[in-house]
């Protein structure tokens, strides 16, 4: 790049089960979009999670062709797992030793959400993919956040926690202790065994891997839509919890007397499964008739991409925006491995 070349930055989406990685320039314009596995610290550890960044930035660089003529003003990382105030500083810690920018901000993968969904200053964002996080904001600039260590601190709702509800009632509903319920009978189709028991013990003597778990919850929202009431009592659950993510921001930020908005995302919510909807939609709505719900239509590395073009350009709206989120969506990410 040349010397009156827009300024460059690199903006990362991570997930537990993918990242996200987006080369770019103030001008909005995308040199180069990959992806890899989980970059949570809570799966990997805090210095191997910043290890891997290190990687990925080096990665989508090398896809970029920037050289060392190429400097980087922010690097912006959004992550899954960077939870509480000592994660975030001690991830930003090792991080900024690194030198990969004139600026290097990690923080949790909500925020990412949160900026792709909306620019209302009054807002909350749910995130529902393995786990479950919110944050909101209101536009005084108060924030609220969870801990979002699972069940320790109350998180109950993401993928994971479904699977284990799935696996609950269907092996209650096999042996008698529970109702009938189609649950069985998906659980024995996802694992390939003869009975529910066969894959309950298959998963604790490691037969099977734990991931295997989170597959479960398509096949919770089919038995829920063809009417199954154990599947359908998960569901219900489930958007209870979305509502009352909110509802505590609700309070904690003095919103809910004006219009606000509610994003949903994550691999779960996201998806906006019809037997979910059907219960979150009308909820929300009775409970906060003045909130607007949507669901992010667009990927969440943006959110992480826009944050880090607010920073360089000092705006948050313009036509580099625009062209930011166009060619994201228009460009596939690049698979890498480490």
């Amino acid at each position: 790049m040349g010397l009156n070349a827009p300024r460059a930055f690199i903006a990362v989406d991570g997930g537990n089960s993918k990242t996200d990685a987006v080369a770019a320039t103030a001008d909005g314009r995308v040199h180069a979009y990959v992806r890899t596995g989980t970059s949570s610290p809570h799966r990997l550890g805090y210095r191997e999670a910043v290890d891997l960044l290190g990687k990925l930035i080096d990665a989508v660089r090398a896809e970029a062709r920037w050289g060392s003529e190429t400097p980087l003003a922010r690097v912006d990382a959004l992550l899954a797992g960077v939870d509480l105030p000592v994660e975030v500083e001690r991830l930003n810690a090792d991080a900024r030793s690194r030198g990969w920018a004139e600026a290097t901000v990690i923080d949790n993968d909500v925020f990412a959400l949160l900026r792709a969904g909306t620019g209302d200053r009054n807002a909350v964002a749910v995130i529902c993919g393995a786990g479950m996080n919110s944050v909101g904001r209101n536009a005084s600039g108060e924030w609220s956040r969870f801990p979002a260590l699972g069940p320790t601190t109350g998180d109950w709702g993401g993928g994971e926690d479904l699977g284990d509800a799935v696996l609950f009632h269907a092996a209650r509903g096999e042996d008698g202790r529970g109702p009938a319920t189609a649950l069985c009978a998906q659980v024995r189709e996802h694992f390939g065994t003869v009975t529910v028991e066969d894959a309950a013990v298959g998963l604790h003597l490691g037969h099977f891997s734990r991931d295997l778990v989170h597959g479960l919850v398509p096949r919770l929202f089919a038995a829920a839509d063809a009417g199954d009431a154990q599947a359908e009592s998960i569901v219900e659950r489930q958007a209870a919890e979305i509502a009352a993510m909110v509802r505590v921001s609700v309070r904690r930020l003095g919103l809910g007397g004006a219009p606000f908005t509610i994003v949903g995302g994550g691999g779960v919510l996201g998806a906006a499964p019809e037997a979910l909807q059907r219960h979150l939609v009308p909820l929300l709505e009775a409970e906060f008739p003045l909130a607007a719900y949507t669901g992010l239509g667009r990927p969440p590395v943006l959110g992480a991409a826009w944050t880090a073009l607010d920073a360089v350009t000092g705006e948050v709206d313009s036509a580099a925006h625009r062209r930011l989120a166009a060619e994201i969506a228009a460009v596939k990410p690049l698979r890498v491995l480490y």
